[in-house]
C-alpha cells in the first residue's frame, strides 16, 4: 500500500520533504515504478550528503523537467559532493569544470585538433558532453565563456566550426555561485539567468547535521570515494525517461494555469521590481509544479504545488530597483508578498 503524499513544505523554501516510500525500490530493488526508483535515489544520496533535502529534491525536479539549476551557497556545504552522489545514484556521467577568468569557450564545448598523422582536423569533445555538468563558480569567468554554455543549455547541442554536435540525453547544467565573495566576478546577465530552471540555496547545515558530518569524517568517510561510502546506482536514464513521460501526463486545471500566470504578471507590476518574470518563467513554474505534484504522488497540480515551487523557480528572474535594494528589499520578500496577495483559485 502506497504511503500518503508528502506534505507541502513552507512556502519560503523549496521542497524539503523526502519522496514517498513506494516499497522495495527504496532499498535498491527494482519494481518498475519510476517514482519508487527516484525515492531510492534520494535515499542513496543521503549516504554521502547530510541534510540538504531541499537541494536533492530540487535537482530531481530539474532532471524531470530537463532544466538547469543554479546552486548558491558558501564554500564547504557539499555542492560538488551532492552532484557527484546524485550522478552515482542515477548511473549518469558527470564532469566538473572550474570556471576561471582565463577559461576559453573551447575549454567547455570542445575544439578541433589537428592530427599530424592523418593531416586532418578532428573534434575533441569538451566537458559539456556529459549528463550532469557541474559548472563551478560560473560567475568567475568572462561573459564570452559564460555565453558558450547558452546554446548547450537551450538547444542541447554545441556548434564548432559550423557543425552542430548533439549532447547526451539527459543533459543538465548545475552551476554554482558563491553568495559572499564578489570581487573579480562577472555577474550572470538576466538573459542567461533566465535559462536556469531553478535557483537553489544551500544553507549551512544545522548544528546536529554538522555534528553528523564531522562524525562521519571521524569514522573514515571519504567524500572522494562514493563507492566506499556505499553509494550505488538505484535508477538509470531509462527510469528517468519513464518518469518524465509520467510527469507530462500530470493534469493542470485552467484556473491553476491562470494562477501561475497571475503570479508572474504580478512581479512585473511590483514597485520594487525593475524587471519581472518573463513568460519563460511562467512555463518553468508549470514544469516544476508538475514535477513536484508527481513526486508527491498526485496526477494533478494544486495551487499549493505552485506556491511551493514559486521561490526556487522565480527568485533569480527578478531584477530589483536599486532604491529597493538599498531599503533591504529582496527577491524573496517580493515573492512572499505576491504569494500572499494574488487570489488563490478554489
Amino acid at each position: 500500500m502506497t504511503n500518503p503524499p508528502m506534505t507541502i513544505p513552507p512556502l519560503t523554501h523549496p521542497p524539503t520533504a523526502p519522496l514517498p516510500d513506494s516499497g522495495p525500490a527504496a532499498t535498491g530493488n527494482t519494481t518498475g515504478d519510476p517514482r519508487a526508483a527516484l525515492a531510492a535515489v534520494q535515499a542513496e544520496v543521503r549516504k554521502a550528503v547530510v541534510g540538504q533535502e531541499a537541494a536533492v529534491t530540487s535537482l530531481l525536479i530539474a532532471l524531470l523537467c530537463s532544466g538547469h539549476v543554479l546552486l548558491e551557497g558558501v564554500p564547504g556545504v557539499a555542492k560538488t559532493l551532492l552532484v557527484r552522489a546524485l550522478a552515482a545514484a542515477l548511473s549518469l556521467d558527470t564532469k566538473r569544470v572550474q570556471f576561471t577568468p582565463d577559461l576559453m569557450p573551447g575549454d567547455v564545448t570542445g575544439s578541433l585538433v589537428y592530427d599530424a598523422r592523418t593531416a586532418e582536423f578532428s573534434f575533441r569533445e569538451g566537458p559539456v558532453f556529459t549528463n550532469l555538468m557541474l559548472a563551478d563558480e560560473i560567475n568567475r569567468t568572462p561573459a564570452k565563456t559564460q555565453a558558450s554554455l547558452l546554446e548547450a543549455m537551450e538547444e542541447r547541442q554545441v556548434s564548432v566550426d559550423g557543425t552542430p554536435r548533439v549532447l547526451p540525453d539527459p543533459f543538465i547544467v548545475i552551476a554554482t555561485q558563491n553568495p559572499v565573495e564578489y570581487e573579480g566576478t562577472y555577474p550572470l546577465p538576466e538573459a542567461q539567468l533566465d535559462r536556469f530552471l531553478m535557483k537553489v540555496l544551500l544553507p549551512v547545515p544545522e548544528r546536529q547535521q554538522e555534528i553528523e558530518v564531522v562524525a562521519r569524517h571521524a569514522q573514515g568517510f571519504n567524500p572522494r570515494d562514493l563507492a566506499g561510502a556505499g553509494v550505488s546506482a538505484q535508477a538509470s536514464a531509462t527510469d528517468l525517461a519513464a518518469a518524465r513521460a509520467e510527469v507530462q501526463r500530470v493534469e493542470v486545471a485552467p484556473e491553476v494555469l491562470a494562477y501561475m500566470v497571475d503570479l508572474c504578471r504580478a512581479t512585473r507590476h511590483s514597485p520594487s521590481v525593475l524587471l519581472g518574470v518573463s513568460p519563460r518563467g511562467a512555463t518553468a513554474l508549470l514544469a516544476t509544479s508538475r514535477a513536484w505534484a508527481w513526486l508527491s504522488g498526485r496526477t494533478f497540480v494544486t495551487p499549493d504545488d505552485v506556491k511551493a515551487l514559486a521561490h526556487p523557480t522565480l527568485r533569480h528572474r527578478l531584477a530589483l530597483r536599486p532604491e529597493a535594494e538599498l531599503e533591504g528589499v529582496t527577491a524573496e520578500s517580493v515573492l512572499t508578498s505576491i504569494l500572499a496577495t494574488v487570489p488563490v483559485p478554489r
